[in-house]
Protein backbone atom coordinates (compact mmCIF):
# COMPACT_ATOMS: atom_id res chain seq x y z
CA UNK A 1 0.00 0.00 0.00
CA UNK A 2 1.76 3.15 -1.15
CA UNK A 3 0.23 6.84 0.19
CA UNK A 4 0.13 9.37 -2.09
CA UNK A 5 1.12 12.83 -1.30
CA UNK A 6 -1.37 15.04 -1.78
CA UNK A 7 -0.98 19.23 -1.64
CA UNK A 8 -2.21 20.57 1.93
CA UNK A 9 -3.61 23.84 0.65
CA UNK A 10 -3.76 25.25 4.29
CA UNK A 11 0.56 25.05 3.58
CA UNK A 12 0.13 28.62 2.54
CA UNK A 13 -1.57 29.62 5.31
CA UNK A 14 0.75 27.72 7.82
CA UNK A 15 3.87 29.27 6.31
CA UNK A 16 2.27 32.56 7.40
CA UNK A 17 1.50 32.34 9.81
CA UNK A 18 4.88 31.77 11.02
CA UNK A 19 6.14 34.59 9.95
CA UNK A 20 4.37 36.80 13.01
CA UNK A 21 2.99 33.75 15.88
CA UNK A 22 5.79 32.31 17.86
CA UNK A 23 3.63 29.23 17.79
CA UNK A 24 1.06 27.47 15.25
CA UNK A 25 -0.56 25.01 16.22
CA UNK A 26 -2.04 22.40 13.65
CA UNK A 27 -5.00 20.54 14.87
CA UNK A 28 -7.34 18.13 13.26
CA UNK A 29 -8.34 14.35 13.72
CA UNK A 30 -5.70 11.77 13.69
CA UNK A 31 -4.41 10.28 10.62
CA UNK A 32 -5.66 13.46 8.44
CA UNK A 33 -2.21 14.28 7.32
CA UNK A 34 -1.12 16.67 9.94
CA UNK A 35 2.66 15.02 10.57
CA UNK A 36 2.96 14.36 6.70
CA UNK A 37 2.78 18.08 5.94
CA UNK A 38 4.40 19.44 8.97
CA UNK A 39 7.73 16.91 8.54
CA UNK A 40 7.88 17.99 4.84
CA UNK A 41 7.67 21.60 5.37
CA UNK A 42 9.88 21.32 8.54
CA UNK A 43 12.50 19.89 6.29
CA UNK A 44 11.99 22.76 3.57
CA UNK A 45 12.25 25.47 6.30
CA UNK A 46 14.96 23.33 8.66
CA UNK A 47 12.51 22.53 11.70
CA UNK A 48 13.86 19.63 14.15
CA UNK A 49 10.81 17.30 13.88
CA UNK A 50 9.72 15.50 17.76
CA UNK A 51 6.55 13.76 18.19
CA UNK A 52 5.28 12.75 21.52
CA UNK A 53 3.61 9.15 19.99
CA UNK A 54 7.78 8.64 21.08
CA UNK A 55 7.95 6.73 24.21
CA UNK A 56 10.96 8.27 25.21
CA UNK A 57 10.27 12.00 24.44
CA UNK A 58 6.73 11.81 26.19
CA UNK A 59 8.09 10.79 29.47
CA UNK A 60 11.04 13.10 29.36
CA UNK A 61 8.82 16.04 28.73
CA UNK A 62 6.27 14.52 31.38
CA UNK A 63 8.98 14.46 34.14
CA UNK A 64 10.62 17.68 33.52
CA UNK A 65 8.54 20.31 31.49
CA UNK A 66 10.69 22.95 32.20
CA UNK A 67 13.78 21.36 31.36
CA UNK A 68 12.75 19.96 28.38
CA UNK A 69 11.25 23.05 26.57
CA UNK A 70 14.15 24.55 27.60
CA UNK A 71 16.86 21.64 25.87
CA UNK A 72 14.60 21.86 22.63
CA UNK A 73 16.05 23.17 19.25
CA UNK A 74 15.83 26.77 18.35
CA UNK A 75 12.84 25.94 15.73
CA UNK A 76 11.03 22.79 16.22
CA UNK A 77 7.88 20.83 15.22
CA UNK A 78 6.21 19.05 18.04
CA UNK A 79 3.74 16.08 16.77
CA UNK A 80 0.94 15.05 18.89
CA UNK A 81 1.33 17.74 21.64
CA UNK A 82 -1.94 16.99 23.16
CA UNK A 83 -0.45 13.82 25.05
CA UNK A 84 1.64 15.95 27.16
CA UNK A 85 -0.50 18.97 28.13
CA UNK A 86 2.14 19.85 31.15
CA UNK A 87 4.09 21.23 28.50
CA UNK A 88 2.17 24.18 27.51
CA UNK A 89 2.77 26.34 30.90
CA UNK A 90 6.71 25.77 29.94
CA UNK A 91 6.73 26.66 26.38
CA UNK A 92 4.92 29.61 27.43
CA UNK A 93 7.39 30.57 29.68
CA UNK A 94 10.12 29.77 27.23
CA UNK A 95 8.08 32.07 24.78
CA UNK A 96 8.16 34.87 27.01
CA UNK A 97 11.80 35.01 27.91
CA UNK A 98 12.78 35.01 23.84
CA UNK A 99 9.87 36.04 21.67
CA UNK A 100 9.88 35.43 18.15
CA UNK A 101 8.03 34.61 15.71
CA UNK A 102 7.75 30.61 14.13
CA UNK A 103 9.79 29.39 17.01
CA UNK A 104 7.67 26.44 17.58
CA UNK A 105 4.98 24.34 15.43
CA UNK A 106 2.73 22.30 17.17
CA UNK A 107 0.49 19.61 15.90
CA UNK A 108 -2.28 17.85 18.05
CA UNK A 109 -5.42 15.08 17.63
CA UNK A 110 -7.24 17.05 20.31
CA UNK A 111 -8.95 20.28 19.71
CA UNK A 112 -7.04 22.24 22.82
CA UNK A 113 -9.99 25.00 21.90
CA UNK A 114 -12.20 22.47 24.33
CA UNK A 115 -9.68 22.89 26.85
CA UNK A 116 -9.51 26.72 27.75
CA UNK A 117 -7.23 26.25 30.00
CA UNK A 118 -4.56 24.56 27.68
CA UNK A 119 -5.96 27.03 24.96
CA UNK A 120 -5.56 30.36 27.63
CA UNK A 121 -2.16 29.46 28.57
CA UNK A 122 -0.40 30.65 25.56
CA UNK A 123 -3.69 33.44 24.40
CA UNK A 124 -1.69 36.31 22.15
CA UNK A 125 1.25 33.70 21.17
CA UNK A 126 -0.39 31.15 19.29
CA UNK A 127 -2.63 30.89 16.41
CA UNK A 128 -4.44 27.96 15.59
CA UNK A 129 -5.22 26.61 12.13
CA UNK A 130 -7.48 23.54 11.27
CA UNK A 131 -6.33 20.82 9.32
CA UNK A 132 -8.86 18.28 7.71
CA UNK A 133 -9.03 15.01 5.66
CA UNK A 134 -8.54 15.61 2.25
CA UNK A 135 -10.80 17.94 0.02
CA UNK A 136 -12.16 16.89 -3.01
CA UNK A 137 -9.91 19.75 -4.36
CA UNK A 138 -7.09 18.45 -2.98
CA UNK A 139 -7.58 14.84 -4.20
CA UNK A 140 -8.10 16.21 -7.55
CA UNK A 141 -5.07 18.67 -7.16
CA UNK A 142 -6.86 21.59 -8.54
CA UNK A 143 -7.33 24.73 -6.49
CA UNK A 144 -11.62 25.95 -6.50
CA UNK A 145 -12.71 29.01 -5.19
CA UNK A 146 -16.09 28.38 -4.51
CA UNK A 147 -16.49 29.95 -1.33
CA UNK A 148 -15.26 33.18 -3.14
CA UNK A 149 -18.00 32.66 -5.69
CA UNK A 150 -20.89 32.06 -2.98
CA UNK A 151 -19.94 35.50 -1.74
CA UNK A 152 -19.56 37.32 -4.41
CA UNK A 153 -23.04 35.81 -6.47
CA UNK A 154 -20.51 34.93 -9.21
CA UNK A 155 -22.79 31.83 -10.76
CA UNK A 156 -23.59 32.23 -14.63
CA UNK A 157 -26.36 30.38 -15.92
CA UNK A 158 -25.35 27.10 -18.32
CA UNK A 159 -23.44 24.38 -18.94
CA UNK A 160 -20.94 23.63 -16.39
CA UNK A 161 -20.92 19.85 -15.50
CA UNK A 162 -22.23 16.47 -15.71
CA UNK A 163 -24.51 14.28 -14.13
CA UNK A 164 -22.62 12.24 -11.18
CA UNK A 165 -25.44 9.46 -10.11
CA UNK A 166 -23.55 6.72 -8.41
CA UNK A 167 -20.33 8.47 -8.62
CA UNK A 168 -21.64 10.76 -5.61
CA UNK A 169 -22.06 7.75 -3.48
CA UNK A 170 -18.81 6.62 -4.56
CA UNK A 171 -17.28 10.35 -2.98
CA UNK A 172 -19.43 9.79 0.08
CA UNK A 173 -18.34 6.04 1.49
CA UNK A 174 -14.74 6.93 0.52
CA UNK A 175 -13.98 9.62 2.25
CA UNK A 176 -11.09 11.80 2.88
CA UNK A 177 -8.50 10.26 4.97
CA UNK A 178 -5.23 9.54 3.08
CA UNK A 179 -4.45 6.12 5.11
CA UNK A 180 -8.19 4.86 3.82
CA UNK A 181 -8.00 6.57 0.44
CA UNK A 182 -4.71 4.15 -0.12
CA UNK A 183 -6.50 1.12 -0.28
CA UNK A 184 -8.85 0.31 -3.49
CA UNK A 185 -10.76 -2.71 -1.99
CA UNK A 186 -13.81 -1.23 -0.28
CA UNK A 187 -14.22 -3.40 1.89
CA UNK A 188 -10.82 -2.96 3.23
CA UNK A 189 -10.94 0.47 3.32
CA UNK A 190 -14.12 -0.25 5.40
CA UNK A 191 -12.01 -2.05 7.66
CA UNK A 192 -9.61 0.56 7.72
CA UNK A 193 -12.59 2.69 8.94
CA UNK A 194 -13.47 0.42 11.46
CA UNK A 195 -9.77 0.22 12.96
CA UNK A 196 -9.62 3.65 12.88
CA UNK A 197 -12.71 3.92 15.35
CA UNK A 198 -11.32 1.49 17.51
CA UNK A 199 -7.85 3.07 18.29
CA UNK A 200 -9.56 6.64 18.60
CA UNK A 201 -12.10 5.45 21.15
CA UNK A 202 -9.36 2.59 23.50
CA UNK A 203 -6.69 5.30 23.13
CA UNK A 204 -7.39 8.77 22.77
CA UNK A 205 -10.47 8.70 24.41
CA UNK A 206 -8.82 7.09 27.55
CA UNK A 207 -5.90 9.32 27.40
CA UNK A 208 -8.93 12.49 27.30
CA UNK A 209 -10.99 11.49 30.37
CA UNK A 210 -11.67 8.23 32.64
CA UNK A 211 -14.92 6.69 31.56
CA UNK A 212 -16.26 4.25 33.64
CA UNK A 213 -18.56 3.20 30.60
CA UNK A 214 -15.83 2.93 27.93
CA UNK A 215 -17.42 -0.07 26.01
CA UNK A 216 -20.69 2.40 25.03
CA UNK A 217 -18.84 4.44 23.47
CA UNK A 218 -18.18 2.29 19.86
CA UNK A 219 -22.30 2.19 19.89
CA UNK A 220 -22.47 5.74 20.74
CA UNK A 221 -20.63 6.73 18.02
CA UNK A 222 -22.63 4.27 15.15
CA UNK A 223 -25.72 5.79 16.69
CA UNK A 224 -24.20 9.24 16.07
CA UNK A 225 -23.39 8.33 12.38
CA UNK A 226 -26.71 7.46 12.05
CA UNK A 227 -28.36 10.78 13.37
CA UNK A 228 -25.70 12.80 10.81
CA UNK A 229 -27.74 15.95 9.51
CA UNK A 230 -30.11 15.92 11.91
CA UNK A 231 -31.52 18.05 14.93
CA UNK A 232 -28.59 17.03 18.23
CA UNK A 233 -31.27 14.81 20.43
CA UNK A 234 -29.23 13.71 23.00
CA UNK A 235 -32.44 11.85 24.82
CA UNK A 236 -32.39 9.76 21.45
CA UNK A 237 -28.92 9.03 21.90
CA UNK A 238 -29.07 8.13 25.86
CA UNK A 239 -32.28 5.94 25.12
CA UNK A 240 -30.28 2.69 24.67
CA UNK A 241 -28.38 3.35 27.07
CA UNK A 242 -28.40 2.83 31.39
CA UNK A 243 -26.40 5.97 31.43
CA UNK A 244 -27.59 9.54 32.27
CA UNK A 245 -28.33 12.07 29.68
CA UNK A 246 -25.87 14.69 31.25
CA UNK A 247 -23.01 11.54 31.13
CA UNK A 248 -23.69 11.10 27.04
CA UNK A 249 -23.77 14.74 26.50
CA UNK A 250 -20.17 14.43 28.22
CA UNK A 251 -18.93 11.94 26.06
CA UNK A 252 -21.13 13.18 23.09
CA UNK A 253 -18.04 16.43 23.98
CA UNK A 254 -14.94 13.85 24.38
CA UNK A 255 -15.88 12.71 20.69
CA UNK A 256 -16.25 16.69 19.21
CA UNK A 257 -12.95 16.69 21.05
CA UNK A 258 -10.82 14.49 18.67
CA UNK A 259 -12.93 15.59 15.71
CA UNK A 260 -15.26 12.68 15.36
CA UNK A 261 -17.90 14.44 15.33
CA UNK A 262 -18.96 17.95 14.81
CA UNK A 263 -21.51 20.25 16.24
CA UNK A 264 -23.23 22.70 13.50
CA UNK A 265 -25.18 25.60 15.74
CA UNK A 266 -28.26 27.54 14.73
CA UNK A 267 -28.09 31.00 13.13
CA UNK A 268 -29.73 33.33 15.24
CA UNK A 269 -30.80 37.25 14.20
CA UNK A 270 -33.15 39.57 15.19
CA UNK A 271 -34.25 39.93 12.05
CA UNK A 272 -36.43 36.71 12.24
CA UNK A 273 -38.51 35.38 14.91
CA UNK A 274 -39.33 31.98 16.19
CA UNK A 275 -35.99 29.96 15.15
CA UNK A 276 -35.01 26.66 16.29
CA UNK A 277 -32.23 26.89 19.00
CA UNK A 278 -30.82 23.17 18.50
CA UNK A 279 -27.64 22.31 16.78
CA UNK A 280 -27.28 19.95 14.25
CA UNK A 281 -25.23 16.85 14.84
CA UNK A 282 -22.32 15.86 11.88
CA UNK A 283 -20.09 13.50 11.20
CA UNK A 284 -16.68 14.81 10.95
CA UNK A 285 -15.97 12.68 7.78
CA UNK A 286 -18.89 10.68 5.66
CA UNK A 287 -16.11 7.36 5.01
CA UNK A 288 -16.28 6.96 8.64
CA UNK A 289 -19.79 7.30 9.01
CA UNK A 290 -20.73 4.74 6.47
CA UNK A 291 -18.43 1.88 7.56
CA UNK A 292 -19.85 2.60 10.97
CA UNK A 293 -23.32 1.86 9.53
CA UNK A 294 -22.45 -1.15 7.65
CA UNK A 295 -23.10 0.82 4.28
CA UNK A 296 -21.30 0.55 0.88
CA UNK A 297 -21.68 2.80 -2.08
CA UNK A 298 -24.45 0.12 -3.89
CA UNK A 299 -26.71 0.07 -0.50
CA UNK A 300 -26.42 4.18 0.00
CA UNK A 301 -27.20 4.43 -3.65
CA UNK A 302 -30.59 2.51 -2.93
CA UNK A 303 -31.08 4.42 0.73
CA UNK A 304 -32.56 7.94 -0.55
CA UNK A 305 -33.04 9.28 2.83
CA UNK A 306 -29.68 8.62 3.97
CA UNK A 307 -28.01 9.30 1.09
CA UNK A 308 -29.64 12.77 1.43
CA UNK A 309 -28.39 12.89 5.15
CA UNK A 310 -25.37 11.76 4.09
CA UNK A 311 -24.79 13.90 1.17
CA UNK A 312 -25.77 17.36 3.50
CA UNK A 313 -22.89 16.12 5.93
CA UNK A 314 -20.42 15.80 2.57
CA UNK A 315 -21.08 19.21 1.61
CA UNK A 316 -21.12 20.87 4.46
CA UNK A 317 -17.34 18.72 5.33
CA UNK A 318 -16.28 19.87 1.77
CA UNK A 319 -17.42 23.86 2.78
CA UNK A 320 -15.41 23.74 6.23
CA UNK A 321 -12.30 22.12 4.11
CA UNK A 322 -12.35 24.81 1.55
CA UNK A 323 -12.80 27.68 4.11
CA UNK A 324 -9.68 26.19 6.15
CA UNK A 325 -7.55 27.91 3.68
CA UNK A 326 -9.18 30.86 2.84
CA UNK A 327 -7.91 34.43 4.06
CA UNK A 328 -11.23 35.11 5.16
CA UNK A 329 -12.88 33.50 8.18
CA UNK A 330 -15.48 31.95 7.52
CA UNK A 331 -18.62 30.92 10.12
CA UNK A 332 -20.88 28.12 9.62
CA UNK A 333 -24.61 27.14 11.36
CA UNK A 334 -27.94 25.92 10.13
CA UNK A 335 -31.21 27.95 9.84
CA UNK A 336 -34.78 26.41 10.84
CA UNK A 337 -37.98 27.60 12.50
CA UNK A 338 -40.88 26.92 14.05
CA UNK A 339 -42.79 26.30 10.68
CA UNK A 340 -40.16 23.73 9.46
CA UNK A 341 -38.12 26.34 7.29
CA UNK A 342 -34.96 25.66 6.72
CA UNK A 343 -31.35 26.26 5.34
CA UNK A 344 -28.85 23.41 5.54
CA UNK A 345 -25.92 25.83 5.65
CA UNK A 346 -25.62 29.07 6.46
CA UNK A 347 -22.07 30.89 5.82
CA UNK A 348 -21.05 34.49 6.91
CA UNK A 349 -17.72 36.18 6.35
CA UNK A 350 -16.46 39.87 5.78
CA UNK A 351 -19.96 40.93 7.01
CA UNK A 352 -21.34 39.03 4.40
CA UNK A 353 -24.20 35.83 4.66
CA UNK A 354 -24.89 33.21 2.37
CA UNK A 355 -27.32 30.37 2.51
CA UNK A 356 -26.91 26.55 0.92
CA UNK A 357 -29.14 23.98 0.53
CA UNK A 358 -28.25 20.53 0.03
CA UNK A 359 -30.11 18.02 -2.89
CA UNK A 360 -29.27 14.35 -3.91
CA UNK A 361 -31.85 14.94 -6.75
CA UNK A 362 -30.74 15.65 -10.55
CA UNK A 363 -34.29 18.36 -10.61
CA UNK A 364 -34.59 21.05 -8.66
CA UNK A 365 -37.86 23.38 -8.23
CA UNK A 366 -38.63 26.67 -6.57
CA UNK A 367 -40.12 24.89 -3.90
CA UNK A 368 -36.51 24.30 -2.79
CA UNK A 369 -35.49 27.63 -2.62
CA UNK A 370 -38.62 28.47 0.41
CA UNK A 371 -35.74 28.72 2.92
CA UNK A 372 -33.10 30.90 1.06
CA UNK A 373 -35.76 33.15 -0.05
CA UNK A 374 -36.90 33.67 3.63
CA UNK A 375 -33.26 34.43 4.85
CA UNK A 376 -32.37 36.90 1.95
CA UNK A 377 -35.76 38.92 2.71
CA UNK A 378 -35.01 39.07 6.26
CA UNK A 379 -30.99 39.65 5.18
CA UNK A 380 -31.36 42.52 2.66
CA UNK A 381 -28.22 43.86 1.61
CA UNK A 382 -26.29 41.46 3.95
CA UNK A 383 -27.39 38.74 1.67
CA UNK A 384 -24.71 37.91 -0.66
CA UNK A 385 -26.19 34.69 -2.76
CA UNK A 386 -28.15 31.45 -1.85
CA UNK A 387 -27.89 28.37 -3.53
CA UNK A 388 -29.40 24.79 -3.95
CA UNK A 389 -26.25 22.35 -4.58
CA UNK A 390 -27.95 19.39 -6.32
CA UNK A 391 -26.45 16.77 -9.00
CA UNK A 392 -27.02 18.38 -12.06
CA UNK A 393 -25.54 19.71 -15.30
CA UNK A 394 -25.82 23.63 -15.04
CA UNK A 395 -25.74 26.41 -13.17
CA UNK A 396 -30.35 27.85 -13.07
CA UNK A 397 -31.28 30.99 -11.77
CA UNK A 398 -34.08 31.42 -9.70
CA UNK A 399 -34.31 35.01 -8.87
CA UNK A 400 -32.41 37.53 -7.50
CA UNK A 401 -29.37 35.94 -5.66
CA UNK A 402 -30.28 32.38 -6.19
CA UNK A 403 -29.03 30.15 -7.98
CA UNK A 404 -29.07 25.64 -8.66
CA UNK A 405 -25.61 24.87 -8.84
CA UNK A 406 -24.09 21.40 -9.68
CA UNK A 407 -22.63 19.58 -6.32
CA UNK A 408 -20.20 19.12 -8.66
CA UNK A 409 -18.61 22.66 -9.06
CA UNK A 410 -17.26 22.10 -4.86
CA UNK A 411 -14.08 20.75 -7.03
CA UNK A 412 -14.24 22.03 -10.42
CA UNK A 413 -10.88 23.20 -12.32
CA UNK A 414 -11.61 27.21 -12.22
CA UNK A 415 -12.11 28.34 -15.63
Amino acid sequence: MTLSFYPRYLQERLLEALQDSPVVLLHGPRQCGKTTLTQRLGAEIDYDCITFDDDLQRAAAQADPMGYVADLPRRVVLDEVQRVPEIFTSLKAQIDRQREPGRFILTGSANVLLVPRLADSLAGRIEILRLHPLAQAELRRVPNAFLNRLFAADFRAGPCGKRLGKELAQHIVTGGFPAALARTSPHRRSAWYRNYADTLLQRDIRELARIAALDALPRLLSLAAGQTARLLNVTDLAAPFHISRPTIREYLTLLMRIFVLEELPPWHSNLLKRLIKTPKLHMGDTGLACALLGVDVDALWADRALLGRLLETFVFQELRRLASWRCEATAFSHFRDKDQVEVDLVLESAGKTAGVEVKAAATVTADDFKGLRKLRDALGSRFAAGVVLYDGEAVVGFGAGLYAVPVSQLWATPV
